[in-house]
């Protein structure tokens, strides 16, 4: 059973996530990934990586090409256990980019215990898409 502390822990992961990505340190990934985790982009065109090099070469091509997000919000987190030491979570992000655009994003997420700490094992992104409003 999740205790209080795992769900804080699972949380101040993905907050750590975010601080990682925008203070552009992709060689800290390893503090909040898995050493063989998936991060998967492919739904808002950017690829699938596995493991921290691939995802540490792919957030260097970002920065390099001035594309990464300048600032990233994590919010509405659902933590569900599916194992002794796993869960899946689902939570909402808000990206600023360097352009000043705002993209909203879902993130689905599988997160492992290893040695005391939770670890995101798996990620994939959905970009939220605004519905057209019929108003015939």
């Amino acid at each position: 059973m999740l205790t209080a502390l795992d769900r804080q822990q699972i949380n101040e992961t993905l907050a750590r996530h975010a601080h990682v990505v925008d203070e552009d340190r992709p060689d800290l990934l390893g503090e909040v990934f898995t050493t063989d985790a998936t991060y998967d982009m492919t739904r808002s065109g950017m690829g699938a990586f596995q493991g921290i090099d691939a995802m540490r070469a792919a957030a260097e091509r970002m920065s390099a090409a001035g594309v990464a997000p300048l600032s990233h919000f994590v919010t509405n987190v659902v933590i569900t256990e599916t194992g002794a030491s796993t869960a899946s979570v689902r939570s909402k992000g808000l990206m600023i980019m360097r352009d000043g655009g705002l993209h909203a994003v879902v993130y689905d997420d599988g997160v492992e215990l290893h040695d005391g700490r939770w670890l995101i094992a798996s990620r994939v992104i959905s970009p939220v898409a605004a519905a057209t409003a019929d108003v015939g």
